[in-house]
């Protein structure tokens, strides 16, 4: 038998982490910061471990993902998932309106949503636990995705309310997610999505639910597919009532009370698509009431009583005059099309990513081609396709370099990877590329060393690797471009400070495959000096929470090299400290300060203390520091010309320090 102070434990941190989860993923306004998660979450999974029959189906443990499928089995929809009409126009919104008034005999009013541009989705709820999620599919037959789904930390296991229903909506991939994985698979040699409604899709379907869960998708739920378990009458109301069970619902929703209103609503967003998080293709625009939609009711393919307004294609034509080949820090080639500048989604652009020559080989890129181009997610500018019929009968086929453009070693695929990679570590590109991550600011953080100066130093031979920088003297940096005594010497004094930056950051800095800043905090908290890191296992490693084998193959491998470990052996005697002065969990839980648990924004000028300085002091205090204020920014410290972001947080009723309050709370503060 479980002690029942055991069982209680259990059942309160899973309350207590799927609350803040909720604040996290759906409100987006968490309460407590991520370290505070992760100790009560390695609690449970430790109670867990001991006691298997404690776990519970809405346990958040259980959204790490399953074993691999052998495939996904069938589900039949028993109420069908329709599609929308589409409208282009505002002819076609003022001639639905007028189909609606004829069927009803009065004027109604409408709920305005935003079209999200991702994969539909079924959740079955029974008495408030989630027993199955499902693609559309065709609308009749659709997918049992249930696992991925629960590693989708929006999608509530278990609702507020222990009630009975199917939930349906869009899941997305956010634009930033689909900028980060298209990154990462470049880096890695792989094939990129062409935008986040395909990333989203493609994470959905995969048959390892792991990997999904590390895709950092969301939701937005917009309907149920029977009304008869809610309390409301209205989609509008319904909506708010899927938001009070737990679900996340699209927060710029609009009621409007004409046509009018409704192609305003449409125009706004038109305008503001650029600025959201996330994808959206349109509007959907539904008859409020649901007595009015059953009196309406649906044609074979579609509800009558809801349209969807599409946007216009964001697109436009330009000639690629060159293609230019870059190589990133891990030696891997990436091509871009240089263009005839042209105003796409709000923005000139005159250069577009081609990913890998297998993506120019499959839409036949080729100099002076006049091309259609667009924005992925709103963001990244991609060539469409090629206009092929304004094609120049003296083209030639365009060829990818067999050479690396910078060194000229002989280029290869590795693993069958479709990107083009230079595996000489001495090619100076990757070097650079590596100064440059070194001094950045999340890893060592050394001001004043920006690309121009680091290429000046490489060239003269000041600098051969990120060891070498803790050996420059006044003499070397006073040979460099525009560099004179004063600066010369902050350049020493910011690289003689980084010496004594927490040995995670060193780790980061490093650029180790797969080893972003977490995973290193992850890792040194844990092994607490880079020498303990550098004899751990690939085992050891693999059992930290979060870190998977991909990770601990990589750091196994990278201090396996013999130029690692002599790389290692200049920074030590250079005096570089290689030990993790980060607090861990239990001490930042014994931290008293009103910055513990805070989002905090810095905004104009501090008198007293650098931005960063202000930065370190209040994360050491249990804080976190943003750079945009929003309704989850807990207090904004303004120095002196405070601008825009001042004004927004006085017009959310977010708090307002000066740099004085600030400095009174950091007295105050005890650790």
């Amino acid at each position: 038998m479980v002690e029942e102070s055991v069982v209680n434990r259990a059942r309160e941190l899973r309350e207590q982490l799927n609350q803040y989860s909720y604040e996290y993923y759906v409100k987006d306004a968490p309460s407590v910061e991520d370290f505070v998660y992760d100790s009560l979450y390695q609690e449970l999974v430790e109670i867990e471990n001991k006691h298997p029959e404690l776990v519970a189906e809405d346990s958040p443990t259980q959204r790490v993902g399953g074993p691999v499928l052998e495939g996904f089995k069938k589900v039949v929809h028993d109420v069908p998932l329709y599609s929308l009409n589409d409208v282009f126009n505002k002819e076609d919104i003022t001639a639905f309106d007028q189909r609606v008034q004829k069927a009803l005999g009065h004027q109604v009013t409408y709920t305005c949503e935003l079209k999200i541009d991702g994969l539909s989705i079924s959740l079955r709820y029974e008495d408030g636990k989630l027993v199955q999620g499902a693609t559309r599919g065709d609308g009749s037959v659709g997918e049992d995705i249930t696992e991925n789904l629960k590693t989708v930390r929006s999608i509530p296991l278990k609702l507020k309310k222990s009630v009975t229903l199917e939930a349906r909506g869009e899941c997305y991939m956010p634009k930033r997610s689909f900028m980060r994985l298209n990154q990462q698979r470049e880096e890695e040699g792989q094939d990129v999505f062409a935008n986040p409604r395909n990333a989203a899709a493609g994470s959905l379907r995969q048959l390892d639910s792991k990997v999904t869960a590390k895709r950092n998708l969301s939701t937005f739920l917009y309907s149920v597919a029977d009304t008869a378990p809610l309390d409301s009458s209205s989609q509008f109301d319904a909506l708010q009532e899927l938001e009070d069970l737990g679900f996340q619902t699209n927060q710029e929703r609009r009621l409007c009370h004409s046509i009018d209103e409704v192609w305003d609503y449409i125009a706004e967003f038109q305008e503001k698509r650029t600025d959201l998080s996330y994808e959206i293709d349109g509007v959907v625009i539904k008859v409020n009431t649901f007595e009015q939609q059953e009196d309406l009711g649906y044609t074979v393919k579609a509800p009558r009583w809801a349209i969807a307004y599409k946007f216009p294609p964001e697109e436009a034509q330009t000639v690629v005059k060159d293609i230019e080949w870059t190589i990133g820090r891990t030696g891997v080639l990436t091509p871009t099309a240089v263009m005839d500048p042209v105003k796409v989604a709000g923005t000139t652009v005159s250069r577009a990513s081609l990913h890998n020559d297998d993506y120019i080989q499959e839409k036949d890129i080729r100099i002076n081609d006049k091309v259609v181009i667009y924005k992925a997610g709103d963001i990244i500018p991609e060539v469409s396709h090629v206009i092929f019929e304004e094609r120049s009968d003296e083209s030639e086929p365009y060829h990818a370099p067999e050479n690396c453009p910078i060194c000229g070693s002989h280029l290869v695929h590795l693993d069958e990877e479709v990107a083009l990679r230079c595996i000489n570590p001495k090619c100076p590109a990757q070097i650079k590329e590596g100064l440059n991550h070194f001094v950045s600011r999340n890893a060592m953080n050394i001001d004043g060393l920006g690309p121009r100066i680091l290429n000046q130093m490489y060239e003269k031979g000041l600098v051969k690797d990120v060891a070498d920088l803790y050996y420059l003297k006044q003499d070397d940096l006073l040979t460099l471009d525009k560099i004179k005594e004063k600066s010369a010497n902050n350049i020493l004094t910011a690289i003689s400070e980084s010496k004594g930056r927490s040995s995670d950051r060193l780790v980061f800095g490093l650029g180790i495959w797969h080893v972003g800043g977490k995973a290193a905090k992850i890792l040194l908290e844990h092994f607490k000096t880079v020498h303990a890191l550098k004899k751990a296992s690939a085992e050891e490693i693999n059992s930290l929470y979060t870190l998977g084998q991909t990770i601990a193959d990589s750091v196994v491998t990278y201090f396996s090299k013999k130029e690692v470990h002599e790389l290692l052996t200049k920074l030590e005697k250079a005096g570089v400290n290689f030990d993790y002065l980060g607090k861990t969990s239990s001490e930042m839980e014994k931290i008293e300060s009103p910055f513990k648990d805070k989002t905090v924004v810095l905004t104009g000028k501090l008198n007293r203390y650098t931005r960063p300085e202000a930065k370190n002091q209040i994360e050491g205090l249990g804080g976190k520091v943003t750079g945009s204020v929003s309704q989850s920014t807990d207090i904004v410290v303004a120095g002196e010309d405070a601008g825009s972001k001042l004004s927004k947080a006085q017009e959310l009723g977010v708090t307002v320090w000066n740099e004085d309050q600030m400095i009174e709370a950091f007295e105050n503060s005890s650790v």
